[in-house]
């Protein structure tokens, strides 16, 4: 999103040659909301390309806000993050207190040019709200891996700056393999009496009941 590569590639399919400006990492704000086990390997990955400055949230108030020596690392609340980052990137479960997390109320909030990425899961950006501050011109791009309906043919894929993947981020080989054998250990420990290492937290079960 930063360098536009996702538009490039589409000018160069067509037979343009488009040198897009870009940003680098090592120029901008970066949020991150949600700093569980995923959102925390997320910084320490952006502390490898020298961010200057790293903005976390999460709704945990007694989670230890990760420390690298190259980069800083502020705790700030959801508002300050959306106001000031360029790039904000999710990493919430979806329950009942993320689902609608961001509106239009929040992505006004952000800059003209922020980027927001969501590969958590889909529902915690009102999507119709994000169609409708894309479409006034506002923000400078949107990648999502995850909707609300899958799969996907909303209006989003309507707008080019929008980066739209579908639900790909467990999509490598080792990954998948790794996923079944893991699915498959915790019904064997399930029949057999065995304590149990993958229980999905009940905030998270009680919403997925409700879905279903």
């Amino acid at each position: 999103l930063l360098r536009l590569v996702h538009l490039s590639n589409n000018r160069v399919h067509q037979g343009e040659w488009i040198r897009y400006f870009g940003r680098r990492l090592s120029e901008v704000n970066i949020g991150i909301v949600g700093i569980g086990r995923i959102g925390s390997r997320v910084i320490r990955h952006l502390a490898g390309f020298d961010c200057a400055r790293i903005l976390v949230n999460d709704i945990n108030p007694r989670i230890e806000v990760p420390e690298h020596p190259d980069c800083t690392i502020e705790n700030a609340n959801k508002e300050t993050i959306y106001k000031e980052a360029d790039i904000i990137s999710l990493h919430v479960p979806l329950t009942a207190k993320t689902r609608n997390l961001v509106t239009k109320k929040e992505l006004s909030m952000m800059k003209s040019d922020a980027l927001i990425i969501n590969t958590a899961r889909g529902g915690i950006i009102n999507e119709q709200d994000l169609f409708e501050v894309l479409k006034s011109g506002h923000l400078g791009g949107v990648a999502l891996d995850t909707f609300e309906e899958e799969p996907y043919a909303g209006n989003l894929s309507t707008i080019e700056r929008c980066l739209l993947t579908a639900h790909m981020g467990s999509m490598s080989v080792d990954c998948r393999a790794r996923m079944e054998i893991e699915a498959t250990e915790e019904v064997i420990r399930f029949i057999s009496d065995q304590a149990l290492e993958s229980v999905v937290p009940a905030e998270e079960y009680d919403n997925r009941r409700t879905e279903l």
